[in-house]
């Protein structure tokens, strides 16, 4: 077995040595920055297209999100399942193993991009009426859709691959990779859309052409710098012991992104019972929050390789010191900054919209998601800290629970509270999920200490 020495010294001084509160910044910031990042090429996205004048065409794009999440959320399964395996193996100075697993990750979910690509082209027919298109907007959503099946398996391989470079503590590669391929994203579309007139096909081609340069800087990175990983096929040995370790954890990542689809497409279906201004309202609000909700979720999802490292090195107080400031940061930072957009609530909410039914809806969704925020940076951290630990159970529970508790919660705030109880739905569904998790948090953290003094009594 090699040793983990040979690993890079400064990527191992983060997951081992360094001071909790240091190694928390160095592994969340680059996944804030990356989020927000991508936030603001959304924005970008949206005026590219809307300049197009187009209401069908940007009907398209919207329509196609369901599908994109679908192929992040492959992406996320196969990445999330060897990142914190590969974490886990560090943690017990097996890099023998992480070049498998790593090389494993990548055939694997290249594989899954070709398989899913060959199935989708002949039905894509057959897809487009369930994501909703009709009239004006099929065509439309069939050019965007096409070049995105035609690039899945770059854009699943892309998700993989970035979570296996932070899973080594890479966090400035991973963003590095990823601000990389939203730039090239951005220089693109409107040589695309408009300097090649492909209108959406254009969006979406550039869309796919960052992901590749993303992938080739992941690729370069893992087969030219890392010491613990490889892509090479001499390292692609699958076993049931790997892929159950990856997908028993993988798993929960496409859950969770699975219901995170059906949640959407509800609520959005609900808040168009009340009328196009609430519908409007919610989508200022949304707006607004995607910032609180990258700084929360960068903290939540940046910190897992570090909770995977620990619990497998048996540093059970630098895993509770990181475990407890992490969710100290998460509470500081999404209240103070949810508390001062609160009080500049009208202000903001005036730069998307001078209609006062508008205005007034986004103030009460704007503080009621802002408030979700917080419960649900706190569920994904949990659910994070179960991948981390390859807890499969608990974490496809906290994966399965948010969305199985949020429909009747929907459906009955509807009936009881109307509008307000579909505003308040997420709320409320965020905020008892985070109780579930720290109950199994609680029962999670006191089986470990229960087996580790087991262990010692044996020794």
């Amino acid at each position: 077995m090699e040793n983990i020495e040979n690993m890079d010294q400064k990527s191992l001084y983060y997951l081992e040595k360094a001071p909790v509160t240091k190694a928390i910044i160095h592994m969340a910031f680059p996944m804030i920055l990356s989020s927000i990042t991508s936030v603001v090429y959304n924005i970008i996205d949206a005026f590219f297209i809307g300049k197009l004048n187009n209401t069908a065409m940007m009907a398209a794009v919207m329509l196609a999100l369901p599908f994109s999440s679908v192929l992040m959320a492959l992406g996320q399964m196969f990445g999330v399942g060897s990142g914190t395996y590969i974490s886990r193996l560090l943690g017990e100075g097996n890099t023998d193993d992480t070049k498998k697993v790593s090389s494993i990750n990548f055939w694997s979910s290249m594989l899954m991009g070709i398989i899913f690509m060959m199935i989708c082209l002949p039905f894509l027919s057959s897809i487009l009426p369930i994501l909703g298109a009709s009239g004006e907007t099929l065509q439309h959503t069939r050019n965007f859709i096409m070049i995105l099946v035609i690039g899945s398996p770059v854009i699943i391989v892309n998700m993989a691959l970035e979570a296996a470079v932070r899973a080594e503590g890479a966090s400035t590669v991973s963003m590095t990779g990823t601000i990389g391929g939203i730039i090239i994203n951005i220089i693109l579309n409107p040589l695309f859309i408009f300097g090649l007139n492909m209108n959406v096909m254009g969006s979406a081609l550039a869309s796919v052409c960052g992901n590749i340069a993303s992938v080739l800087y992941f690729i370069y990175y893992l087969q030219k710098k890392s010491t613990v990983q490889s892509l090479s096929i001499k390292y692609f040995k699958p076993s049931k012991k790997i892929y159950g370790e990856i997908f028993k954890v993988g798993v929960s990542a496409l859950l969770l992104s699975g219901f995170m689809v059906i949640i959407g497409l509800l609520f959005n279906n609900y808040s168009m019972i009340y009328g196009d201004n609430v519908v409007a309202g919610f989508g200022v609000a949304q707006r607004v929050v995607q910032i609180v909700d990258c700084i929360g979720m960068g903290f939540a999802m940046g910190v897992v390789p570090l909770i995977a490292f620990a619990y497998s090195a048996n540093n059970q107080n630098r895993l509770m010191e990181i475990v407890k400031k992490t969710i100290l940061y998460i509470l500081g930072l999404t209240l103070v900054i949810g508390a001062v957009i609160s009080i500049f609530r009208l202000q903001i909410i005036g730069l998307f919209s001078i209609d006062p039914e508008v205005i007034a809806i986004g103030e009460i969704t704007l503080i009621a998601q802002l408030s979700s925020t917080m419960f649900a940076a706190l569920c994904e951290f949990f659910t994070g800290i179960f991948q981390a630990q390859g807890a499969g159970v608990q974490s496809n529970v906290m994966a399965a629970v948010r969305g199985v508790l949020f429909i009747p919660i929907l459906i009955v705030g509807n009936l009881i509270f109307a509008v307000n109880g579909v505003i308040w739905a997420m709320t409320a569904t965020e905020g008892v999920s985070c109780l579930i998790g720290i109950i199994l948090w609680l029962r999670v953290r006191q089986k470990n200490l229960t087996e580790i003094y087991a262990n010692k009594e044996m020794n």
